[in-house]
């Protein structure tokens, strides 16, 4: 019986493992994606879809269809929203998934359509700094122009669901500790926070 359950945990573990493997590797995940492609985002508090428009900032348009292909959002918090201004999510549940990912930097797109409202543009940490946490703008959030941040698509469906995500905690979950404990502190510290159940490119 105990090596029975031995050999169940490790085919488990294993499974698990290779299930994130292509998550844990973000040099593999560089496809180009379409000139034009629509993502649905279906969320706790319902569904709304994204047209994404290579154009507007290729690299930007490629680093997200690669994320929701590779099945990054899925079970990830809305962790910075705040109410009629931005809602901002992108930092994975899993710390190891994270951790692959917080210096899979890409250089920053040209600013070639505004922040309007609806719109949805990669955070950064400053110049040539982004990796996978974005926001769409619940306002005309056109100020963020001029500090580089490049929409790559906007929101063509459900920006009432968008807008309805829970805004109670604001600016309150630290980043460092997302980073390090992921949905665990997330759970704990901020039930209420709203979250993507599944991200998927459409037909």
């Amino acid at each position: 019986m105990r090596t029975t359950i031995v050999v169940f945990f490790f085919i488990a573990a294993a499974a698990c493992a290779q299930d994130a493997g292509p998550l844990r590797n973000p040099a593999a995940l560089t496809e180009q994606a379409p000139a034009m492609y629509s993502v649905g985002f279906d969320t706790s508090k319902g569904r709304f879809v994204v047209a994404v428009h290579r154009d507007w900032a290729p690299l930007g348009a490629d680093r997200f269809y690669n994320l929701v292909k590779a099945g990054f959002f899925k079970d990830v918090r809305f962790f910075r929203v705040i109410g009629g201004q931005l809602a901002q999510f992108g930092m994975h549940g899993d710390p190891a998934v994270q951790a692959a990912w917080r210096d899979a930097e890409i250089p920053d797109d040209p600013v070639r359509h505004g922040n309007t409202r609806g719109t949805i543009s990669f955070a950064t940490r400053g110049p040539n700094t982004r990796t996978t946490q974005l926001f769409i703008n619940l306002r005309d959030n056109s100020p963020y122009d001029r500090l580089g941040f490049a929409p790559f698509g906007e929101v063509t469906s459900g920006i009432e669901v968008v807008d309805s995500l829970y805004s109670g905690y604001e600016e309150r979950p630290e980043q460092s500790l997302i980073d390090s404990d992921g949905n665990a502190y997330l759970t704990r510290e901020f039930p209420n926070l709203d979250y993507v159940q599944q991200a998927t490119i459409l037909p």
